[in-house]
């Protein structure tokens, strides 16, 4: 794991001390970036303010400060360029702040890996990675002025013992980042006096808005202040007030306000210009006490220690690469379009074709051929497939699922081990497995099942349908998915089930093959194993990936 995990404190090319704040240094605010042309004006007038109110902190000191930006995602100038911008104006020392509300993937991961990237090119100048913007006081305050503002444009006065604050959030896959909406929804319902908070998301966590605001309604307040925690305007925020409009018309006696997000404000560039000084000073703080990637956070236990790798890369500068695709021609639009395909391995490629040739496989399906090969490669029997079953559009099914849901279970970290990590990057597909976490460990002892039984019961209460679900050691893990799928009404998108073993596999095997409610693959006897499992998902994602590229040349 890279020294710039989490972003934490500070993170610098040069040995970190403190020094006496002067204003010889840069700034390079990372924006996020948005499809939304609205959203990118108001990130550049705060970039404005930022840079207006620069200058004038810098007014008494010969040196002025230099303030460029960049966008994480589908917006240009990059990080990258933006950086590269403020050293060739002639900085030394510059702080990259993150223009984000909360430390989540995109503060702990992906900015901070363009900035190592940076660092690499130019080992002459000093970067300092800034926290991001987080629950500071000027931002509370900003959040109080919002509130009081819709309260205002009201006709009627209604007091806030009677109102229920509605805080939506982004939403992450970070339980720190969501954490700190509830905090925030807590500091204001006491502070400014609410009968109650009540918390949503806008994405990716729950309860969603249009759940969050029917949960609201019920408490049976008269009003309700609709307060978005965005820097910006943009499709989230259309989506909350579209919401809230929904939610007016199914609720016409309930008063519900919609408060503004902060926007490009003084407060806001106050507070990205203090955390530019407490980079350059060594004092970038970071909540690393719960940060997931540093200590076993319940649920999130897998991702201690997780690589640092950037997820935006796909969308960097999207934008600015399509309007340049539009004014190229047809050809070179084309060429820039096109999918990369599957690359094997010269030895795969000639064990391929000795498999291709070692038997007749004109009575197999076309769509099964790269999963039964991969089974012969694995097992290195031409026999191994003869008992395999395959339901109908099973095949069909899971290249699907692993394009959509982007998600595959394993009962045990052997199948996890054995799906190659650059298909797995390439179509940007996660894996799990909780056989080792505490959790699993509680539940199995509690219900006296096996942890790995347990784990699959983990993945239906986590996950719920949208996975592929591929089983390769352990006959309780397919015993307690078909339960769950009979008597619960879970439905994985696929579930690959082939252990190996003379202990209750042939019984597992059997009861999958007749669990009609999900597509399944499976085979009889003892044979299998992790590998097996692993080749199956391998092979499904060896079609994917050939599947977009052949679209992408069409």
């Amino acid at each position: 794991m890279e020294a710039m995990r989490s972003a934490a404190a500070t993170a610098t090319t040069a040995t970190a001390t403190t020094v006496q704040f002067e204003h010889d240094f840069g700034i390079v605010i990372a924006g996020h970036g948005s499809r939304d042309p609205a959203s990118v004006r108001e990130f550049e007038a705060l970039v404005e303010l930022v840079r207006a109110r620069a200058g004038e902190a810098s007014a008494a000191s010969t040196a002025s400060t230099i303030v460029t930006h960049g966008y994480l995602e589908f917006a240009a100038p990059t990080i990258t360029a933006a950086i590269e911008q403020n050293i060739a104006a002639g900085s030394r020392r510059i702080a990259v702040v993150p223009g984000v509300l909360l430390a989540a993937r995109h503060a702990k991961n992906d900015m901070p890996s363009e900035m190592l990237e940076a660092a690499r090119r130019h080992p002459d100048t000093e970067l300092h990675f800034g926290a991001p913007l987080d629950l500071h006081p000027k931002l509370l305050q900003l959040a109080q002025q919002r509130i009081v503002e819709a309260e205002a444009g009201a006709p009627a006065t209604v007091a806030r013992a009677d109102t229920c604050l509605v805080l939506v959030g982004r939403g992450t896959t970070d339980p720190d980042a969501n954490g700190d909406i509830a905090k925030l929804a807590r500091m204001l319902e006491e502070g400014m006096g609410f009968g109650a908070a009540a918390v949503c998301y806008s994405g990716v966590a729950a309860p969603l808005v249009a759940d969050g605001l029917r949960m609201a309604a019920r408490q049976g307040y008269r009003r309700l202040i609709v307060l978005p925690f965005f820097l910006f305007d943009g499709v989230l925020v259309k989506r909350i007030y579209a919401a809230v409009d929904d939610m007016r018309e199914r609720e016409p006696q309930l008063e519900i306000l919609k408060a503004g997000y902060f926007g490009a404000d003084p407060l806001v560039a106050e507070v990205m210009i203090e955390r530019a000084r407490e980079a350059i000073e060594g004092r970038a703080a970071m909540n690393c006490s719960l940060c997931k990637y540093r200590v076993q956070i319940v649920g999130f236990e897998h991702q201690v220690g997780e690589a640092q790798r950037a997820h935006h890369l796909p969308v960097q500068g999207l934008l600015a690469r399509e309007q340049a695709n539009a004014q190229a021609n047809e050809k070179a639009t084309a060429q820039a379009g096109v999918f990369p395909p599957y690359e094997a391995h010269p030895i795969e490629i000639e064990s391929f074709r000795i498999i291709a040739a070692g038997r007749d496989w004109s009575a197999f399906p076309a769509a099964h051929l790269t999963v039964l090969q991969r089974l012969v490669h694995t097992s290195g029997d031409f026999q191994a497939i003869d008992d395999l079953f395959i339901s109908a559009g099973a095949i069909e099914t899971g290249i699907r699922a692993l394009l959509r849901c982007k998600r595959v279970v394993t009962d045990v970290t052997m199948v996890q081990t054995g799906l190659k990590r650059a298909l797995l990057e390439q179509l940007g597909i996660d894996t799990w497995c909780s056989v080792h976490d505490r959790e699993t460990h509680l539940i199995s002892q509690a219900q006296g099942i096996t942890r790995s039984a347990a784990g699959i019961r983990r993945a239906w209460e986590k996950f719920g349908n949208d996975i592929v679900l591929a089983i390769g050691d352990a006959p309780t893990a397919i015993m307690e998915a078909t339960r769950l799928i009979r008597e619960h009404g879970w439905r994985p998108q696929l579930v690959i089930g082939l252990p190996v073993g003379f202990v209750g596999t042939r019984e597992s095997k059997d009861d999958l093959r007749r669990c009609l409610q999900v597509p399944r693959i499976t085979n009889a006897g003892t044979r299998g194993g992790s590998p097996w499992a692993a080749s199956v998902v391998n092979g499904l994602m060896i079609d994917a990936v050939t599947q977009l590229h052949e679209r992408s040349v069409q």
